[in-house]
């Protein structure tokens, strides 16, 4: 199936590693232009290299610029730069870090208010920024990356489970806004996919329990009915389709990529 995406250009936050990379990857491979960022300006080019390799991809097509998401300035200076440098804005991909695992008992109100800009008020500033370049375009495209959390809380995951849900709900009220302009938006929730955020959390659990991290990997799989863990290059595929022009009729939906963990309907 071709997907449409030769010459789209997409900005894709969070993107040096795990699956805000995995997206990137993919969309490179299908022929976008890509601006990938991070906090880390030294490692955004190397792996901006690495990317083009892997995806077989020209050299120079995967650009990397720096920022932290959870600074509205450095939001501002990143959609106007990626814009210059890739000459205009089809796709975004809303990506960040998770907040500090922990239960009610252990999240201050300093814990809360960072967990909510990292994972509220970057998306909502990313695309406050970006649609306008959309709009002038006459369409484009807008993911998140979220959590399986929206639909089945995790245990020990309070901050995630609360703010992303919330996030969940802000993108379900804009993409009915924004469909009559050609702009669709798109929540997608990872499950048990194998990246270095996912094996903390084990390592987390692991210390907790008293055990060692395969332990909890082993028990972790078994509650997943494909009984294994995702691999980040499945989930960016999932990612590059709803991006691409191949998904004509869809928007307002969270997918989840999660091996079927999540029971409910």
């Amino acid at each position: 199936m071709d997907l449409g995406l030769t010459g789209k250009r997409a900005l894709v936050t969070a993107a040096s590693q795990g699956l805000g990379r995995a997206i990137a990857t993919e969309l490179a491979r299908e022929g976008c232009k890509v601006v990938i960022s991070s906090r880390r300006e030294d490692k955004l080019q190397e792996v901006a290299k690495e990317i083009c390799q892997i995806a077989g991809a020209a050299p120079g097509s995967v650009a990397g610029i720096a920022a932290d998401v959870t600074k509205a300035e450095d939001i501002r200076q990143l959609v106007q730069r990626a814009n210059d440098v890739l000459g205009g804005i089809d796709i975004l991909v809303t990506n960040a870090g998770g907040p500090p695992a922990g239960t009610f008992d252990k999240m201050t109100d300093e814990m809360w208010h960072d967990a909510f800009q990292l994972n509220m008020m970057s998306v909502v500033r990313l695309i406050r920024e970006t649609l306008p370049i959309m709009r002038n375009q006459g369409g484009g495209r807008i993911l998140n990356v979220s959590s399986s959390s929206v639909k089945q809380p995790i245990p020990n995951l309070m901050l995630s489970n609360a703010i992303r849900t919330g996030t969940m709900a802000m993108l379900k009220t804009l993409a009915a806004e924004v469909a009559p302009e050609n702009i669709q938006v798109h929540n997608l929730a990872p499950g048990r996919i194998f990246t270095e955020r996912v094996k903390s959390l084990d390592q987390i659990q692991a210390e907790r329990e008293g055990v060692d991290v395969e332990s909890i990997k082993t028990q972790e799989e078994a509650r997943i009915p494909m009984r294994r863990y995702g691999q980040p290059e499945e989930f960016g595929r999932v990612a590059a389709f709803l991006l691409s022009s191949a998904n004509s009729y869809m928007t307002g939906q969270t997918v989840y990529v999660d091996g079927g963990s999540v029971r409910s309907l």
